[in-house]
């Protein structure tokens, strides 16, 4: 039996636990994942999600481009834009 086959006849319930692992890095006896583990989980449930025809808004990893976010990065003055800002250090 194929890894693809037999990552999309997982049992629900081990598709949850491998997505769970994935949302928390970790097990959930704490355990945390390895690089390796994260992959397998990835590939096992990217591939049961696709054999069991979720919606795309439900799959692991979907991101709403239509959605409007702010920017990450500092806003744009337009004068001299070097990726720089000041700091405030807070002392008690």
């Amino acid at each position: 039996m194929s890894f693809e086959s037999t990552a999309e006849s997982i049992d629900p319930e081990i598709y949850a636990r491998f997505r769970d692992a994935l949302e928390m890095g970790k097990w959930q006896d704490g355990r945390v994942l390895s690089k390796q583990q994260k992959e397998i989980c990835l590939q096992a449930v990217m591939l049961y999600e696709s054999k069991h025809e979720f919606d795309e808004d439900k799959k692991v990893g979907f991101v709403d481009a239509k959605k409007k976010t702010s920017s990450c990065g500092p806003k744009s003055s337009g004068e001299g834009d070097d990726d720089t800002s000041t700091i405030k250090i807070l002392t008690n």
